[in-house]
């Protein structure tokens, strides 16, 4: 909580406790200090003038605000900038590069947006009448089209919101896909370690239990371990690939074959499938469901402005048990079926994801990605996105420890660990000292299997210009730690705020400003 009257003056800065250049303000130039609304405005004075309103008799049945609502009352202009102010404080991928490890926070065409605001997209409503929608229909449709012949898959459920989302549609298709069998009982479903850690967490809350695979030396799923596991009770195995250890399975189809013999399920989570797009078909390796995060492969923004989209591609074997509704083309008209029907597609559907299809701002970028990129344009995504990855990893692995470098080449996203870092220093002082360089940090701590684990993910938007200048910043933080400099410990120094402590934050959060002042007194 900052400490700032109506001024801008804070206690600290009177002239005998100011350090070096210190402003009045706490402006460094065109990096304004901002305090809360509750701190710049009153709730005494409001910037909007309204007549009192004529007494009426209240049709709120007892539930009127009994005490002022204590919001700040500030002019327009005020309100404007305040806000403004404060958007500055942001890192966005307009800003710089994103490193996060397993986000894929890249860059969102502006050709996508420009489409995703043709009126007929940005106006339409989930409750139009079907006639009237038939252009958002052939979107949805094509779109599609186009991810199953992507994944070499059967067919596609377009209505889950996210990717977590997509993970419990597949898991409930494969669930629905058992009991219809008659084999209910299998309630076990396997994960590796190196898998994302909302796969065990959805099969958790599908009401599976979840036992771990362990990994192997070089990052991979331990395959001996799996098959001897494999039995009677074994649903199937949510397993992501490339994993988060940045790492291909090449033993992908082995693992398929084995569980599809013990009469389970393979799921694979695709929110790494940028990696692969245009080069690998999940398909022809033996997957059975996979969800695909819109924002990571093809660019959508992470929710776009509301929902997300985390389709998901089923095999043939799956695809009765698929979720409704879908889109589908009847001679040169679409329609929304949201019946289940005797025919191959959904005809044993375990239900609905969402009370309507999709979200039109992610299914329209998405397309328009794709169109304009083409199939060669996929391939070269997958392709410079391992290149950069591979290049951060190499010209990195000198500075700081790289478990899996000797494993061959990494896919999309490198991975560094705090081994050889001096005593005293960690992976949080590498990330607090990239933020003074400019830079969001890294992913830090994850995957689990890597101690003090920093997770690097470079897109394959970004020039080679950029990531050397990435590099040579994390590079500068790396060798400042080696060298014990012991003001990284106390970094950021140049952020809006210093370092926070971040746990307690996040058990302890303070959700409700209080005037410092009135608690002072109540004291």
């Amino acid at each position: 909580m900052s400490n700032i009257n109506q001024s801008g003056w804070r206690p600290e800065m009177t002239p005998e406790r100011r350090s070096d250049n210190a402003t009045f303000t706490g402006n460094r130039a065109l990096m304004l200090e901002e305090p809360l609304i509750f701190e710049i405005g009153s709730t005494e004075t409001t910037g909007v003038e309204v007549a009192a309103p004529a007494k009426v008799a209240s049709k709120l049945g007892g539930l009127e605000r009994a005490q002022p609502i204590g919001l700040a009352g500030l002019s327009e202009p005020e309100a404007v900038r305040h806000y403004t102010r404060l958007s500055r404080q942001n890192y966005a991928i307009d800003l710089g590069l994103f490193p996060l490890g397993s986000c894929t926070m890249k860059h969102n065409p502006r050709l996508n947006e420009k489409v995703a605001r043709l009126p007929g997209f940005a106006d339409v409503h989930p409750l139009q009448p079907v006639e009237t929608v038939q252009g958002a229909f052939e979107v949805i449709h094509q779109l599609a089209h186009w991810l199953v012949t992507l994944t070499g898959m059967h067919s596609v459920a377009m209505s889950p919101k996210a990717g977590a989302h997509g993970e419990l549609c597949g898991i409930l298709a494969i669930k629905a896909a058992l009991e219809a069998k008659g084999e209910g009982h299998r309630k076990v479903i396997l994960v590796p370690e190196s898998a994302h850690g909302t796969n065990p967490a959805t099969a958790a809350f599908a009401g599976y239990s979840v036992e771990d695979i362990p990994a192997t030396a070089d990052g991979r799923v331990d395959v001996a371990a799996l098959k001897s596991r494999l039995g009677p009770d074994v649903a199937g195995v949510m397993i992501t690939n490339p994993n988060t250890c940045g790492l291909f399975e090449r033993e992908m189809r082995t693992i398929s074959d084995a569980v599809h013999a013990a009469g389970g399920f393979v799921y694979c989570d695709g929110a790494n499938f940028n990696a692969i797009v245009g080069r690998v078909r999940p398909g022809d390796l033996g997957v059975d469901a996979m969800h695909i995060n819109l924002h990571k492969t093809f660019s959508t923004p992470h929710g776009g402005g509301g929902p997300g989209a985390g389709p998901v591609v089923f095999s043939e074997a799956l695809t009765p048990f698929a979720p409704l509704p879908f889109v589908e083309q009847q001679g040169d008209h679409f329609a929304l079926v949201e019946e289940e029907s005797a025919g191959e597609h959904h005809g044993k559907s375990f239900g609905r994801m969402v009370a309507f299809h999709g979200q039109m701002g992610m299914f329209t970028r998405a397309l328009t990605y794709i169109l304009s990129h083409g199939a060669d344009g996929l391939r070269q995504v997958a392709e410079d996105s391992v290149l950069n990855a591979n290049y951060i990893l190499r010209s990195l692995e000198n500075t700081l420890d790289a478990p899996f470098a000797a494993s061959g080449p990494c896919m999309h996203e490198a991975i560094f660990s705090d081994d050889g870092l001096p005593e005293g220093f960690s992976t949080i002082d590498i990330a607090k000292g990239l933020i003074d360089e400019g830079y969001h940090p890294m992913t830090m701590y994850f995957p689990l299997v890597v101690h003090g684990a920093m997770l690097v993910e470079p897109t394959e938007t970004e020039s080679k210009a950029a990531l050397d200048q990435f590099i040579g910043a994390l590079r500068s933080v790396a060798e400042r730690a080696k060298a014990g400099d012991e003001g990284l410990k106390s970094a950021p120094h140049f952020a809006p705020r210093r370092r926070l402590d971040e746990t307690l934050a996040a058990r302890k959060p303070v959700l409700v400003w209080k005037d410092p002042q009135l608690a002072e007194a109540a004291e």
